[in-house]
């Protein structure tokens, strides 16, 4: 099934053995660990002739005592954990983003995972309730206040990414203030409380860029831990007017491009043509392993 990267099905969560203290000693003692630094780097080894970069899975012999652990999932009789600890010298610490595209689905999802449970256990040491500390339980799955016993649980913030298209030849692709010159995406925001996705996807593209839309539909969604989002992707009509009116803090331009501009940028991001044709505005689009460039790709070949 053609999903977008990072959203398959490649390991079994298992969470029924998360309060079975007794299943995760053992389990630990003979598991795969997924290692992760405080800022989200994780060691792999060299490329494969076919280009891929694993994981260096490492055993829980090479693991500080005191290093947190968390329980992942299983893959037939292998458990996986991952634990943190520092950057050392016994390969390259890559990020997420660098890795993925060269990644394995069942690496990469393992990734994913780790690195959003340590960036949620970093932001919640402390009782929301009342500002008591907390403690991992259930296999990292869980912090537990230590005065009055009350369980949190991971967070995720829901995001809407679209592709808006003209209902003809032409996409609607957008700069943040962030990107160099030349490298456009698709559009996105965050949903707010009490609001539906059509509703935010229909607010942001508005917001942003001053265009009415129609027909939105749900295309697919994939986790993006940084920190702890999950991208909700749709595709999307013009209803109306096409003329263009930035937000000028969300957006540092914003333009409708047809097919063939697309895909010449899509063929130089893939080519790692740095800057592509001076001559041309759009020169990069996101590279593979985005769920941007997947809605982009099923624009252009005429599937969404």
């Amino acid at each position: 099934m053609d999903v977008p990267p990072l959203s398959g099905t490649y390991f079994d969560r298992a969470a029924l053995h998360r309060t079975d203290d007794e299943w995760l000693a053992d389990a630990w003692q003979r598991s795969k660990v997924v290692v992760v630094s405080p800022k989200s780097l994780t060691p792999v080894d060299a490329a494969s002739p076919s280009g891929h970069r694993a994981l260096q899975l490492r055993t829980p012999g090479s693991i500080a005592a005191d290093a947190p652990h968390r329980f992942l999932g299983i893959v037939g009789d292998d458990a996986y954990f991952t634990a943190t600890v520092e950057p050392d010298d016994s390969g390259e610490w890559l990020t997420l983003r660098e890795i993925g595209p060269h990644a394995t689905e069942l690496d990469g999802g393992l990734l994913a995972t780790a690195i959003a449970l340590e960036q949620w256990h970093q932001r919640h040491r402390f009782c929301p309730r009342d500002g008591s500390p907390t403690v991992e339980s259930k296999g990292g799955w869980t912090r537990t206040c230590t005065v009055d016993g009350s369980e949190h649980f991971p967070r995720t913030d829901p995001a809407v990414i679209m592709l808006i298209s003209d209902g003809g030849d032409r996409a609607l692709l957008g700069r943040g203030p962030q990107w160099a010159p030349g490298r456009f995406s698709t559009l996105a925001g965050f949903v707010e409380p009490g609001e539906s996705l059509e509703a935010a996807v229909a607010r942001e593209v508005f917001e942003e860029v001053g265009v009415g839309i129609r027909d939105i539909r749900y295309v697919g969604s994939q986790p993006w831990p940084f920190p702890a989002s999950l991208m909700l992707g749709f595709v999307a009509r013009l209803d109306g007017d096409p003329s263009i009116t930035l937000d000028p803090v969300e957006m540092a331009e914003a333009g409708w491009f047809t097919r063939d501009e697309v895909r010449r940028a899509r063929d130089w991001t893939d080519e790692d043509v740095v800057a592509g044709d001076e001559g041309s505005r759009l020169r990069a689009i996101p590279p593979r392993f985005s769920i941007s460039r997947y809605l982009i790709d099923r624009w252009l070949d005429g599937s969404v």
